[in-house]
């Protein structure tokens, strides 16, 4: 957190308020395709470094009693999916180390804030330089969103870290809850599903190795789009029920409705 000539972050812009941790790399393929070496890095770059992250917010925060860390999730965090082993059980540990770190803030009584934004599939340019084992290009599991739209929940739960979670996204919101009820059900629909639904051949398999062990944006600034803006969405009305507190109740809705539309389909077989 110093520049070239020894002068802290906190020295040149002011006090730590708010910490957004979002650093990661992965590879995609199955588990048993991803060596080791891969697996060791895509978890030491997305969980330590969230791990590393939330450890240096904390030190300039709890000695003033004040602060927000914002830890960017995922879907994923809560419902592991094929061909991102690596990924999601980064996200899932980030969660385990997020609530272990929040407990221990609230017995200290301490008022720094620590909050998750629950993300889903976003059209950034991950998908195009990560490590690939993948015969096609890969893909977010659809629908897909823009960037902007997971930027600003990051930007709602910095200004409102009070909220512990914030659940980004219809698909999110229905993710996880269906996760809780009927966790089997998903399993046998994500081995069905799981494998073409996060490849596609609309875009030539990416060159090189990918930017695990190494940066891959160092001659060229890539933005923060990646190749499926002609499908992403900017909206989602659970970003406003959730607003609105109304997120949970709307996904429960949903997923009775979902569940109710496929009993009657099966009944009528």
């Amino acid at each position: 957190m110093s520049d070239p000539e020894g002068r802290s972050g906190e020295e040149e812009f002011g006090p730590v308020d708010v910490w957004v941790n979002n650093a990661f790399t992965a590879a995609f393929g199955k588990f048993t395709d991803v060596t080791p070496e891969e697996f060791l890095q895509a978890t030491r770059s997305t969980y330590l470094g969230y791990v590393h992250g939330t450890r240096a917010a904390l030190e300039r925060m709890v000695s003033r009693d004040s602060g927000a860390v914002v830890q960017v999730g995922s879907a994923l965090a809560y419902r592991g999916i094929p061909l991102q082993s690596a990924y999601c059980g980064a996200k899932h540990a980030i969660q385990g180390f997020t609530e272990s770190v929040r407990c221990e803030l609230l017995h200290d009584k301490s008022r720094v804030r620590v909050t998750m934004v629950q993300m889903p599939a976003v059209n950034t340019p991950q998908f195009t330089w990560l490590r690939t084992h993948l015969p096609r290009h890969a893909q977010p599991v659809p629908p897909i969103h823009q960037p902007e739209m997971a930027a600003r929940a990051v930007l709602r739960a910095a200004d409102h870290p009070q909220r512990r979670e914030y659940w980004v996204g219809t698909s999110t919101a229905l993710t996880l809850l269906a996760n809780t009820v009927v966790p089997g059900v998903l399993d046998r629909y994500l081995a069905r599903t799981g494998f073409d639904s996060q490849q596609t051949d609309a875009h030539p398999q990416p060159e090189g190795h990918g930017n695990l062990f190494a940066p891959a944006d160092e001659k060229r600034d890539y933005g923060a789009h990646g190749v499926f803006d002609d499908q992403a969405h900017s909206f989602d009305p659970q970003v406003w029920a959730s607003r609105h507190h109304l997120g949970k109740a709307a996904a429960v809705a949903g997923l009775a409705g979902a569940g109710y539309a496929l009993l009657r389909r099966r009944g009528g077989r």
